[in-house]
């Protein structure tokens, strides 16, 4: 049984007329014994990136976007990245695809060729697909006439992936082959299980974590860490130290582009100021290196540098508040 995929990238919403043709669509060719399986992208945006591994199983695939501002819209965007990341480049040499644009707005013809064109690039067959300016959804559904278009387009797409019909040579595949020659070779079942950890937040997020730590430790290697003795603005800290009575607080800042922690913690007249971790912390900080130095150097006051978003925290405001008083920089 012939098989077609139908890969929507609307936002899912009544009045979209693309609803209407792909339902019409799928009317007709299911009448000639089609297995047709639809894929709104919207309702998996994360889940996206494993969508391409579905092409493999399909002898002919519907791309339809709902043009509300300009261009084919980023779920479409995203999927056609995927496909040409993770999908089966010599599965999609064979598929046939018929573009279905309906537009609220200038640009139709446009967004129909840039499906047409990235269906090129990717190795596939594009067809003459369906693309209107829809300004009244009503109108444009009860119309027989489009109705009847609607169906013919069904019925020859269903003729052409049937008789395998041949298409002309484009230039896009010499484009194609030079792109191509800058991808890293992998295979289907590589490309395919790439995706799966694509669309796998905690994967990706252990993994860039892993890459940080692995750099911190290669520049400490070989000697070039930005502070060479580990003692960087601990010795500022403890010049400019003024104890409080009765309070006892732990604060964390985390130099992102650095990628180091300094770690204060005040007990009493106590101070005790060291680069670590401190999971527990009553407020934990993030800034840049640069933000830091102008605290230090009297040109900000912690509370400024988080009201301005240069510094980032958690934890007890009250005891963030209380940081300036604590340590009191001058010009």
């Amino acid at each position: 049984m012939m098989k077609i995929n139908i890969y929507y990238g609307g936002r899912g919403l009544i009045e979209d007329p693309t609803i209407y043709v792909m339902n019409k669509i799928t009317e007709v060719l299911k009448d000639l014994r089609v297995e047709v399986t639809r894929y709104n992208l919207y309702e998996d945006k994360q889940g996206i990136s494993t969508l391409s591994r579905t092409i493999k199983e399909c002898d002919g695939v519907i791309l339809a976007v709902n043009l509300e501002w300009m261009g084919i819209g980023g779920l479409m965007q995203s999927f056609l990245d995927a496909c040409w990341l993770y999908a089966d480049k010599a599965k999609i040499s064979s598929l046939y695809m018929l573009p279905i644009v309906m537009s609220s707005t200038y640009g139709e013809r446009d967004a129909q060729f840039t499906l047409i064109k990235a269906w090129e690039i990717l190795g596939g067959i594009p067809l003459d697909g369906l693309c209107a300016y829809v300004d009244n959804h009503a109108q444009f559904e009860t119309n027989p006439e489009y109705s009847f278009l609607i169906e013919k387009k069904a019925e020859q797409l269903y003729r052409t992936i049937n008789q395998k019909s041949m298409s002309f040579p484009s230039s896009t595949n010499a484009v194609k082959q030079t792109i191509m020659n800058h991808n890293i070779d992998l295979t289907p079942q590589e490309s395919e299980q790439l995706s799966v950890y694509v669309s796998d937040d905690t994967y990706v997020k252990k993994q860039k974590e892993d890459i940080e730590e692995l750099t911190q430790i290669f520049k400490e290697m070989l000697g070039t860490s930005d502070d060479t003795s580990g003692q960087e603005f601990i010795e500022e800290f403890s010049n400019h130290f003024h104890p409080l009575d009765d309070f006892c607080a732990s604060y964390t800042i985390q130099l992102a582009d650095a990628n180091k922690t300094l770690v204060i913690e005040v007990n009493n007249s106590d101070l005790k100021c060291k680069y670590g971790q401190k999971e527990d912390a009553d407020v934990a900080a993030k800034t840049s290196h640069e933000t830091l130095s102008n605290i230090i150097n009297g040109h900000m006051t912690f509370q400024r540098a988080f009201m301005s978003g240069s510094l980032t925290a958690k934890g007890n405001f009250k005891t963030l508040r209380t940081f300036d008083t604590l340590f009191q920089f001058t010009n």
